[in-house]
């Protein structure tokens, strides 16, 4: 990556969570990769096609009860004072008469990718932009139902998650201070409203900036390798919450909650990848998760990461 960059080759990444696999793809290489990508300012796709008549959509959560096994896990390290803030996340098994494909062409989102018919992602998340040496993050966190009375305001105010917030941004702008000078909150809660078919919600966010240090100009990979995992899907301290997640979850998270970009010779646009459907043997899977804090209540997290299984088609 750092040789492509400071070549001012374009490509696009993709990196998985755990930072095991890299995948690079020059901008001529992209069409005939599998992948199709929709970001805000680039884009690669197929001729579209059209959405079935009727959308049928099921999702299988788990139970109450084992969700609640590694949610005491999470909790108990917390207790212990080996975390303070744990992204813990589940995979639902889901039923749609929509293919990977469809749901790529037909989903409004910030950040769309299909890979491979493997996976599909519709991110709202912004991971970090670079532009003209300046590095920006949005951490997102906390979400919350819509419909609910006065819900952004509910969402803004709620203890619980204004500590998450206030966590990731520090966490954020720590982890900005490694690569950048001057790093500063320049917005600081804003409030973003995601429409979907199941239900619409509030996501809670904030903007982090820098000057990239002379070191790491022009090394997107030097950069991703500092800043990765994202703090806003994993954590914080981040080495001991990795370690609790990966005996907490149970499960292989895989491409969900890393991150893919385009470099397009300058500059960046990347993405945490979340909201993330994955079809293992033919069955599809939804994986979503929320950050659990000493304050996290069982059935509210539980419900937010049922909340979190939805594709904003409408």
């Amino acid at each position: 990556m750092d040789e492509l960059s400071l070549q001012k080759v374009p490509y696009f990444f993709v990196i998985d969570f755990l930072c095991k696999n890299v995948e690079i793809y020059r901008e001529s290489e992209i069409e005939n990769s599998g992948l199709m990508i929709d970001f805000q300012g680039f884009s690669i796709k197929k001729k579209q096609n059209k959405l079935p008549e009727k959308i049928e959509w099921k999702s299988f959560p788990e139970t109450l009860e084992s969700f609640k096994t590694g949610f005491a896990k999470v909790q108990k390290n917390i207790r212990l004072g080996n975390s303070y803030l744990i992204n813990y996340t589940r995979k639902t098994k889901i039923e749609t008469n929509l293919t990977l494909e469809e749901i790529f062409y037909h989903s409004h989102a910030k950040y769309k990718v299909f890979y491979k018919d493997f996976f599909v992602f519709f991110s709202p998340e912004t991971f970090v932009k670079i532009i003209d040496g300046k590095i920006l993050t949005y951490p997102m966190k906390g979400t919350i139902d819509a419909s609910l009375e006065n819900a952004a305001e509910i969402l803004k105010n709620d203890k619980k998650e204004k500590a998450e917030h206030y966590t990731v941004v520090d966490l954020l702008r720590n982890d900005l201070s490694m690569i950048a000078d001057d790093v500063k909150v320049d917005q600081f809660q804003q409030i973003d409203f995601i429409k979907t078919q199941q239900k619409d919600l509030y996501a809670m966010s904030s903007e982090i900036s820098g000057k990239l240090k002379p070191e790491f100009n022009g090394k997107i990979g030097s950069i991703m390798q500092k800043l990765l995992p994202a703090g806003s899907i994993l954590g914080a301290p981040k080495s001991k919450t990795l370690e609790i997640i990966l005996k907490a979850e149970g499960y292989d998270r895989g491409y969900y909650t890393g991150v893919c970009g385009w470099f397009d010779g300058k500059n960046v646009d990347s993405c945490v990848m979340i909201r993330f459907i994955e079809k293992e043997e033919n069955q599809l899977y939804f994986k979503s998760g929320g950050g659990i804090t000493h304050m996290s209540k069982l059935e509210d997290e539980y419900q937010e990461m049922k909340n979190k299984i939805y594709v904003p088609i409408h």
